[in-house]
């Protein structure tokens, strides 16, 4: 994940990696945890926007006695501790208390749906295990994540997962949130994409206009100011009916099929796994168009 992580902090920002040589295993999803440290990381990036550092590093942690274990929020036994430590902003109390609630965001109402963290959570509460978090305006903040050890190898799949192809295609993304925009970005290069971004719907219709001879698809999120997901594509549908278009959305009560004159039009809802959104790309580039 180091390549895509470095993407998605920026040049801005180092990444620093400490990882255990003898760390033991888990029992979990890898995409999930893939998840859990893409989430964590553009969080990071959010809270250093003047630059910083991201330390992750990974260790065995036994946490023997009750006391111990109690202050972390888990049962006594061994565990795998992943800790992410950037150098930002920091938050205060109530923002730290509140962290994990989902649709809870700092964000301004449409910048942000709120389900980051919660996603995070719920995921390593799905694992048996717990994250923590500790933080201080102007200090930093520190998460660690605590999954329990097990003894027992690997699983060998029954038959091999197959890998999303990497692409050399050009996809034009449109997104309002920063940090959703460079993290996807952070995947889809890291895959071999080329990848032309906007924040907005008219910086995305100027940005048509001016590589529409290249541009292989529209990856747009659904809620935006100004201009939505759904008038962004009427628009462009008018230049070119044959665009292909790739909706995003972290709000359940926009679904696709509510709005005139887009049905059936793809979609992914947020958030959503690396393996996720490269495999729906990779579907929709390779579907040829009707008639």
């Amino acid at each position: 994940m180091e390549p895509m992580l470095r993407r998605l902090l920026g040049e801005n920002n180092d990444l620093i990696l400490l990882p255990d040589p003898n760390l033991g295993r888990v029992n979990a999803d890898p995409a999930q945890i893939e998840q859990v440290i893409m989430n964590l990381a553009t969080n990071a990036r959010e809270a250093m926007p003047n630059g910083g550092k991201l330390v992750i590093e990974t260790s065995n942690v036994d946490l023997e006695d009750a006391a111990s274990s109690k202050k972390v929020g888990v049962p006594p036994g061994a565990y795998v501790m992943l800790a992410m430590n950037d150098t930002g902003v920091g938050m205060n109390d109530e923002v730290r208390n509140r962290l994990f609630e989902p649709f809870f965001t700092t964000k301004e109402q449409g910048k942000g749906s709120g389900l980051g963290l919660s996603t995070v959570y719920g995921i390593i509460r799905q694992c048996g295990g717990q994250i923590t978090v500790y933080s201080q305006v102007g200090c930093g903040t520190i998460f660690e994540v605590y999954l329990p050890r097990v003894k027992e190898g690997a699983a060998v799949p029954a038959k091999t997962v197959a890998i999303p192809p990497k692409g050399s295609e050009t996809v034009l993304l449109v997104d309002d949130e920063d940090g959703v925009r460079k993290l996807v970005s952070a995947i889809l290069q890291s895959n071999g994409y080329s990848v032309i971004d906007a924040s907005n719907g008219h910086s995305a219709l100027a940005a048509y206009e001016k590589n529409a001879h290249k541009i292989d698809l529209v990856l747009t999120d659904v809620v935006m100011p100004q201009m939505d997901g759904f008038e962004l594509v009427n628009r462009l549908l008018e230049k070119n009916p044959d665009v292909k278009v790739l909706f995003m959305s972290g709000f359940r009560d926009n679904p696709i099929g509510d709005s005139e004159g887009q049905p059936n039009r793809p979609f992914l809802h947020k958030p959503f796994t690396p393996d996720a959104l490269l495999a729906k790309v990779r579907e929709i580039l390779d579907t040829r168009p009707v008639g």
